[in-house]
């Protein structure tokens, strides 16, 4: 059964999106097979793999989920799914998902609708990542419902790391009522101008405020203009700058979620005995 995580900030800009796309293609280039999730209506990460056109796709996010309300089964979530070129699989977005958005507001179970989507293709994968969009409405609280963990980009910025309460106080509620098994895997700096004493600050700031409580990544992401032309090229970093040092940290952050997948197996592994 897929790994679900959930790429998640209610702030935008902090590259959540970026994050999304190079974690899943880092992963997939492991030997992973992945699943990303454009839950975002603005269709930024399908605009990033290339898909430009996205008003003539026949069947996207905003058509699952709106099949799953009116409980038509005439969509296949299967019939959704684009197997892109660099090895990942896409649940592409457009606009229509905001008209969703509003629907799920009479909705039953409004909060499970996406994990109702999911169910049964969960167990073709090794991981799913959603790309959450910036707000804490009814789409990002049906993403938290699904996932099992949450990776959380913080862009390295004073007022980016200062807003992540309210995120925090988001996943407790979801923790303590539709989601109990909900985690957060880890914080993940992006944007990093190492030319600055700035995000030194924001990772002391981090270590103190959370570091007790969840993981801050030792990767982080530097700012580069090549991660922008990649984006308008639809490419993943790896494919248009393989060697550019954004690669590299993508390539280095995959390894570090791999390496606490092992070493949380292993724990289990050793209750279990």
């Amino acid at each position: 059964m897929a790994e679900i995580i959930a790429i998640a900030n209610q702030k935008g800009g902090v590259g959540k999106t970026t994050t999304t796309l190079s974690l899943g293609v880092a992963l997939a280039n492991e030997g992973k097979k992945v699943l990303l999730i454009d839950a975002d209506p603005q269709g930024n990460l399908t605009t990033c793999l290339g898909y430009y056109n996205q008003e003539d796709m026949p069947i996207t996010l905003a058509h699952l989920m709106q099949a799953e309300i009116t409980d038509y089964d005439g969509i296949n979530v299967n019939d959704a799914i684009i197997h892109n070129k660099e090895n990942v699989d896409l649940i592409p977005s457009d606009i229509s998902l905001s008209a969703v958005e509003l629907s799920l507001n009479n909705a039953m179970s409004r909060e499970y609708i996406l994990k109702n989507v999911l169910s049964n293709i969960k167990d073709n994968y090794d991981y799913i990542l959603i790309d959450c969009m910036p707000s804490l409405g009814l789409l990002p609280l049906n993403c938290l419902a699904t996932s099992d963990e949450i990776i959380i980009p913080v862009q390295s910025q004073y007022l980016a790391a200062k807003g992540m309460t309210y995120l925090f106080d988001t996943i407790k509620k979801v923790n303590k009522t539709i989601n109990p098994e909900l985690k957060v895997k880890g914080i993940l700096l992006t944007l990093v101008d190492k030319r600055t004493n700035l995000a030194k600050d924001i990772r002391n700031e981090l270590e103190e405020t959370y570091g007790q409580y969840v993981k801050i990544y030792d990767t982080e992401i530097p700012i580069a203009i090549k991660t922008a032309e990649a984006s308008i090229r639809g490419k993943s970093i790896f494919e248009y700058d393989k060697n550019g040092t954004v690669a590299k940290a993508y390539e280095n952050f995959a390894k570090e979620v791999l390496h606490s997948e092992r070493q949380q197996s292993q724990y289990k592994v050793a209750i279990a005995r």
